[in-house]
């Protein structure tokens, strides 16, 4: 019978120190920790005002803050897939949540680069900890076939909405829960998770890693354990109970459970990622990794307003429009903290725009690979380092595939957004320097522009025929 976790033995875990060898030094170690749903103005470093997240205000403190990255997209599995493999969803091999048959995930193929093989091939151990929903067990897109040594977690999205699932996988190997069986609380998988991604700390240690924690939190349901977190926000905020799913086929089956305390549960959720984030953090200096390892710390897509989320209330989205599922600025711009010792300057802001398909040819460059992969991005190595020799991005493209089909594309100061393809067709136009929260749509004073983006969002677009966005493309 497994037990839950409590924060003080988490805390626990995270005791002892080792000798690291030299093998292991020589190598950066990476560590990529990736919030799901969590809104740019979610941490307290970025503007957070109702509660505070000291963990990873302090990592901002010691490393750099990002105010212009975006995400993959504006949900999750194609967001994963253009952090994974380098490609913005214009060329990327997933582009939505499900693609044209609905009773199956769509997988990352054989063969396809990943940021895990470009790890491997440099020699390192890889491990990812998390939700996965890249592919389910057995699938081509099976984590432990995309180069991952050690998974731990859900393969499937639909069953990480819920927080007491009745299993989750250990590699190829599903793990039971039998004691959150009809309703109960017994392991929080959150915890779960968190303590195998602190063992692969411990598992590795010798040896340069790669280790992706892709936690659920703060993504619905709004739920969390019974513990001193919950119990310092409750009563904080004025509270409007949550009616979900409690019972049915659907519950902890992709149904949100009901909640009586959203805000503060809400707030307790993010709360406790800052907690998990101070451990990683933790667990590296104990071990003496951390001077040798570069962290990032960012999140999928904006923020939600499912299960009883209250974005509004949060300020969850900043200054910036729209929520998740959304391409304005609040749907795709998240927060960013990367911190590396010795190599990137503490407490500096960077206003330099980037997206998820950096990721790939940054770490290939970190890691000094010989010859990275092709894809979209464009390292951003030069501007962690404060060098002044950074390459800028022609534009940045998006693409959502749910409510009719939606596209984006920025360039420069200029954004303009595609909404109800598949319906009646609308364009919009910012300028998002001048106007960032996106109000005054510029659309009919600038048609010089106007048409310069369209012809290159229509160019930048690849027809998939497991992703027919445009109406003529059925």
């Amino acid at each position: 019978m497994k037990r839950n976790i409590s924060l003080y033995s988490l805390c626990l875990l995270t005791a002892g120190s080792s000798t690291v060898s030299l093998v292991a030094k020589e190598k950066t170690n990476v560590v990529f920790i990736l919030a799901d749903d969590l809104g740019y103005g979610d941490l307290s470093c970025y503007g957070q005002e109702k509660f505070q997240t000291p963990n990873i205000d302090e990592l901002a403190q010691r490393g750099m803050r990002f105010t212009q990255c975006y995400s993959g997209t504006t949900v999750s599995a194609p967001s994963r897939c253009s952090l994974v493999t380098g490609r913005h969803t214009g060329n990327a091999c997933i582009r939505g949540n499900s693609s044209v048959n609905p009773d199956y995930e769509v997988a990352l193929p054989t063969g396809i680069n990943t940021i895990f093989k470009i790890f491997k091939e440099a020699g390192y151990k890889t491990g990812a900890f998390g939700k996965w929903g890249l592919g389910e067990v057995g699938s081509t897109g099976d984590p432990n076939k995309q180069f991952v040594d050690t998974f731990f977690g859900y393969n499937s999205q639909l069953l990480a909405h819920n927080y007491y699932p009745d299993h989750m996988w250990d590699n190829d190997k599903r793990v039971d829960y039998p004691e959150n069986a009809n309703g109960a609380y017994g392991t929080y998988s959150q915890d779960e998770i968190h303590k195998h991604a602190l063992k692969f700390i411990d598992d590795n240690k010798e040896e340069p890693f790669f280790l992706f924690i892709p936690y659920v939190l703060p993504h619905a349901e709004l739920l969390v354990p019974e513990d001193s977190i919950i119990q310092k926000f409750r009563g904080m905020y004025p509270e409007q109970p949550h009616h979900g799913t409690d019972s049915g086929p659907m519950f902890r089956k992709g149904g949100y459970c009901s909640q009586v305390y959203p805000h503060a549960t809400f707030a307790a959720m993010v709360y406790r990622y800052d907690v998990y984030v101070g451990q990683i953090v933790a667990k590296l200096k104990e071990e003496g990794l951390y001077d040798n390892t570069l962290i990032i710390f960012t999140s999928d897509n904006g923020p939600h307003r499912e299960g009883g989320a209250d974005p509004e209330f949060f300020n969850s989205n900043g200054i910036y429009r729209g929520i998740k599922r959304d391409l304005y600025e609040g749907g795709i711009r998240v927060p960013m903290i990367a911190a590396w010792p010795g190599q990137i300057e503490e407490g500096t802001i960077s206003h330099h725009p980037c997206a998820f398909w950096d990721m790939m040819p940054t770490f290939a460059e970190v890691i000094n690979t010989k010859k990275a992969p092709e894809c979209d991005g464009i390292s951003i190595l030069p501007t962690l380092k404060g060098e002044k020799n950074q390459k800028q991005h022609d534009y940045f493209y998006f693409e959502f595939h749910e409510m009719n089909g939606r596209q984006a594309i920025i360039k420069g100061n200029w954004k303009l957004i595609l909404l109800n393809i598949q319906k009646e067709p609308k364009y919009e136009l910012y300028n998002i320097a001048a106007d960032p929260s996106e109000v005054h749509n510029m659309i009919d004073r600038n048609p010089e522009k106007f048409a310069e983006l369209k012809t290159l969002m229509e160019q930048v677009h690849t027809k998939d025929v497991n992703w027919p966005l445009l109406s003529t493309e059925f």
